[in-house]
């Protein structure tokens, strides 16, 4: 970015054009994005990549998912238990583990994923309200009632389903 006098001043994101979540699709659609998507926890990175899929549906924020190969595995402890999505099929769900600490359901994945969602199988995705994400250098805010987890950056646009009074949207 440069300022008036043309020096630079530092890194910013591109400009995006807005997106309206009620211009996505239902049933959700996978796009791909080459954005640098960074997730970390305190000073330590758990993933960065350039090559994440979105997950774009009706009413909810976008959901980044990572793939594995960008992700540091070892930083991650499955938990027991999964959700069912009409969509994308079984979830399953790890906990991030960072010198001790411990954040519970931090993300999910799906291991086998339904058709036409195949391509989520080597991918994780990350509740912004676990951890830090940026997309671009803009800081992500989480969707707010966290069951979509949804990725809010400065291009995305509401109203959200999510919150309370929007379950029967």
């Amino acid at each position: 970015m440069n300022d008036v006098d043309g020096e630079s001043v530092g890194f910013t994101a591109r400009a995006r054009p807005k997106e309206s979540v009620w211009d996505y699709p239902r049933p959700p659609k996978l796009v791909g994005d080459d954005r640098r998507v960074t997730v970390s926890v305190g000073s330590v990175v758990v993933a960065e990549t350039c090559a994440s899929l979105r997950v774009l549906e009706t009413s909810h924020p976008p959901v980044f998912y990572l793939p594995r190969s960008d992700v540091r595995e070892e930083l991650l402890r499955a938990r027991p238990g999964g959700t069912h999505c009409e969509w994308k099929g079984e979830a399953s769900y790890w906990d991030i583990v960072v010198d001790g600490l411990v954040i519970h359901r931090a993300a999910w994945s799906y291991e086998r994923p339904l058709t036409p969602y195949q391509a989520l199988r080597s991918h994780l995705a990350f509740y912004p309200s676990s951890a830090h994400c940026t997309v671009d250098g803009d800081v992500v805010t989480a969707q707010e009632g966290d069951f979509y987890g949804g990725w809010i950056t400065a291009e995305i646009e509401g109203p959200f389903k999510g919150g309370p009074g929007t379950w029967g949207w």
